[in-house]
């Protein structure tokens, strides 16, 4: 589990195939200290297993299902991303529960400048927008966000100055495609309904 506040940005150095899976090669120096073989880390908003440390590298086995369902079956060496290790008993919960588990791709449609900040828009398959509720929490490439408002299937956020600077969310251009993990509680609420339990 994690909280959707970004520790450090990485850069994936190699990537290599491995039968149907890729293996990511992360340098990653703020985190790589407190990662132990088998531990959790959070990249982009995927949650995965270090696999092995190798040299400075943290390394990722990528299964066929995560190329599916995230923007990794686009990655190349030299993509930056973000970083943020496994919450522990006693950290601040700073942002809302992640659980790294991707519900889709979303499309940056609009970026505009509000001062020094930014207001991002992105847009998601129609069947993912009873999941956008304005002042809800979304997590967009691993970051812990509020929805400012939403448009049918687009959804606004704004992002301060230090998320622009400390997350790879400052280098977003128009066109290009995220991370997206809705609120957890909306999907419990949702299959509650449905279920009627």
């Amino acid at each position: 589990m994690f909280t959707g506040i970004i520790k450090s940005i990485g850069i994936i150095e190699d990537i290599k195939q491995e039968n149907d899976s890729l293996r990511f090669f992360v340098s990653c120096p703020k985190i790589y200290n407190e990662a132990e073989l088998g531990s959790s880390v959070c990249i982009s908003g995927v949650c995965l297993t270090v696999a092995e440390k190798i040299n400075d590298d943290l390394v990722f086995e990528l299964m066929p299902e995560t190329l599916r369902k995230t923007i990794f079956r686009n990655k190349k060496p030299g993509s930056k991303i973000n970083l943020e290790s496994s919450l522990h008993v006693g950290d601040e919960l700073g942002g809302h529960f992640v659980y790294g588990h991707v519900n889709t791709v979303g499309k940056v449609v609009d970026i505009k400048n509000e001062g020094e900040d930014k207001l991002v828009s992105i847009e998601v398959d129609d069947e993912y927008k009873k999941y956008l509720v304005a002042e809800g929490s979304v997590a967009v490439d691993g970051v812990s966000l509020t929805i400012a408002r939403t448009n049918k299937n687009i959804f606004t956020v704004s992002l301060i100055q230090y998320t622009l600077l400390e997350t790879t969310l400052g280098i977003l251009q128009i066109g290009d495609e995220v991370n997206i993990e809705f609120d957890m509680m909306l999907k419990y609420l949702e299959n509650l309904v449905k279920n009627k339990i």
